[in-house]
C-alpha cells in the first residue's frame, strides 16, 4: 500500500470582499468618535459645548500618531510575558508589505491595523464625558497620550493579542467590553476621584443644552457600532459577523426599551435622554457578548443592561463622585454586565463552542470572565488615577474656578458654540429685545 500523503493546509489568500468590508467597518468606527462628540456635546451646558467636542476630536490626532509610532506594535506585536507585545518592524509601520496578510486571515495587515486604530482612538474619547466642564485642554491632551501608552495598548494586548494572558485564558471579548468600555469607564472613575467635582455639583442645574444633538450623536454611534461589532470578526465567511450584526441591533433595542420602562416607573416619564442613554447601554453590553449569544440571549443581555445602567447612573449622587455624563454608569457598568453575562448566556453555537451556565456549560466561563473584567477594571482605575494625580501636581488638571463658572469654551478655546449676537439684526437689536422683555417683566411685578 502506498504511504498516506498529508497535504499542507492551503495558505489564506487575500480576499477583496473581506478587505472591502473591513475598510468600510473601519470608516464606520471612525465615525463613532465624531458621533460621541455630538452625543457628549449636547449633554453639557452651552458654555462647555466646544470643549466637549474637542476632547473627543483631539483623540483622532494624538492616538493616530502614537499608533503609527509604537501603539500597534505594543498591542499586537510578538508577546513578551503575556503582558505586552513588540515588533520593531512595525515601528512607524515600516517593513509591512502592501499585500502582507494579517496572521491567518484574508485581509492585509494595513487593513487590520487601521481597524484597530479606530478602537484605540475612540476609547480615551469615551473617558472625556466624565470630566466635562473642568479640565484643562492641554492636560487632557497629555493625559490621552500617556493613558493610551501605559493603559490602552497593554490592555488591548492582554485581551486580543496572541499570547496576551486574557486571550490565552479564554476570556471572551468579541469587540471591546473589557479593552474598551470597562477600560474607559474605570479610567473615568479614577480621574474624577482625583480632580474632584464641578463647581455647583448637586446644587446648580446642569441639564443638557441640546437634546436633538444628543439624539444625533446616539444615532451616529448606533450606526457606527455595526462596524465596531460586526467588523471585529475580520470577515464573514462563516456567518459569525452576521450574527454579531443582528445581535447588536436586538440588544440595543431591548436596552432602550428597558431603560425607558425603568425611567417611566421610577420617574414618571419617557425621556429622549433616557432613550439615547439606553441605546448606548445596550450597545456597550452586547459588544463583548454578541458573538457568543443567541438572538434571544441578546434580548436578555440588552434588557438587563438597560435596567442596571439606568439604576447605576444615580449612584454618583449617592456616593458623591461627579461623573458628568454618566461614563461610569453606562460604559463601566454596561461593559461589566455584558462581559459577565457571557458566563450565563453563551450558547456554544456562535464564535466558539463555549457554553454558559444556562446552556449546560457550568460556571467555568463565568469565572474566566470575572478574571478579565476585574483585572482590567483594577489596572485601569489605579493607573489612571496615578496619571491624573501626577498631572494635577505638575501642570494642574483643572481650570480655575472663575474660568469654570464663566465657561470653559471661552477660557480654553476662545470661542463659543453659538453666536447669537448677529441673529435677527445684530447685537443692538438683541439688547433692545432683552431690555423690552425686562421692562415687561418689571411691569408685571409692579402690577
Amino acid at each position: 500500500m502506498a504511504p498516506a500523503i498529508t497535504l499542507a493546509a492551503e495558505a489564506p489568500k487575500l480576499s477583496a470582499a473581506n478587505t472591502g468590508f473591513m475598510l468600510i467597518c473601519s470608516a464606520l468606527v471612525m465615525l463613532m468618535t465624531p458621533g460621541l462628540a455630538f452625543f457628549y456635546g449636547g449633554m453639557v451646558r452651552v458654555k462647555s459645548t466646544l470643549n466637549m467636542l474637542m476632547m473627543s476630536f483631539i483623540s483622532l490626532g494624538i492616538v493616530t500618531i502614537l499608533w503609527v509610532l509604537y501603539g500597534f506594535s505594543m498591542a499586537f506585536g510578538t508577546d513578551s510575558g503575556s503582558l505586552i507585545g513588540w515588533n520593531s518592524d512595525w515601528v512607524g509601520l515600516s517593513n509591512i508589505g502592501l499585500t502582507e496578510l494579517w496572521d491567518g486571515y484574508t485581509i492585509p495587515v494595513f487593513v487590520f491595523l487601521v481597524f484597530q486604530l479606530m478602537f484605540a482612538v475612540l476609547t480615551p474619547a469615551l473617558i472625556s464625558g466624565a470630566l466635562a466642564d473642568r479640565v484643562k485642554f492641554s492636560a487632557w491632551a497629555l493625559f490621552i497620550a500617556l493613558w493610551a501608552t501605559v493603559v490602552y495598548f497593554p490592555v488591548a494586548h492582554w485581551v486580543w493579542g496572541a499570547g496576551g494572558w486574557a486571550f490565552e485564558l479564554g476570556v471572551i471579548d468579541f469587540a471591546g467590553g473589557t479593552a474598551v468600555h470597562i477600560n474607559a469607564g474605570a479610567a473615568a472613575l479614577g480621574v474624577i476621584l482625583v480632580i474632584g467635582k464641578r463647581v455647583g455639583f448637586k446644587k446648580d442645574p446642569m441639564r443638557p443644552h441640546s437634546l436633538p444633538l444628543v439624539m444625533l450623536g446616539a444615532g451616529l454611534l448606533w450606526f457606527g457600532w455595526f462596524g465596531f461589532n460586526a467588523g471585529s470578526w475580520l470577515g464573514n465567511d462563516d456567518g459569525v459577523g452576521a450574527l454579531m450584526f443582528v445581535n447588536t441591533q436586538i440588544a440595543t433595542a431591548a436596552a432602550m426599551l428597558a431603560w425607558l420602562a425603568y425611567e417611566k416607573i421610577r420617574h414618571g416619564a419617557f425621556t429622549t435622554l433616557g432613550a439615547a442613554s439606553g441605546a448606548v447601554a445596550g450597545l456597550v453590553a452586547i459588544t463583548p457578548a454578541g458573538g457568543a449569544v443567541s438572538p434571544l440571549g441578546a434580548i436578555a443581555v440588552g434588557a438587563i443592561a438597560g435596567v442596571l445602567c439606568a439604576m447605576a447612573v444615580g449612584l454618583k449622587y449617592k456616593f458623591g463622585y461627579d461623573d458628568s455624563l454618566d461614563v461610569v454608569g453606562v460604559h463601566l457598568v454596561g461593559g461589566v454586565v455584558g462581559s459577565l453575562l457571557i458566563g450565563f448566556f453563551a450558547s456554544g453555537k456562535g464564535q466558539s463552542d463555549v457554553a454558559g451556565l444556562f446552556y449546560g456549560g457550568g460556571l467555568t466561563q463565568f469565572w474566566k470572565q470575572c478574571a478579565g473584567v476585574f483585572a482590567v477594571l483594577a489596572y485601569s482605575l489605579i493607573v489612571s488615577a496615578l496619571l491624573a494625580f501626577i498631572l494635577d501636581k505638575t501642570m494642574g488638571m483643572r481650570v480655575t474656578e472663575d474660568d469654570e463658572v464663566a465657561g470653559i469654551d471661552q477660557a480654553e478655546h476662545a470661542e463659543t458654540a453659538y453666536d447669537f449676537s448677529g441673529a435677527g439684526g445684530g447685537a443692538a437689536k438683541t439688547a433692545a429685545v432683552a431690555a423690552a422683555v425686562a421692562g415687561a417683566e418689571s411691569k408685571k411685578v409692579d402690577a
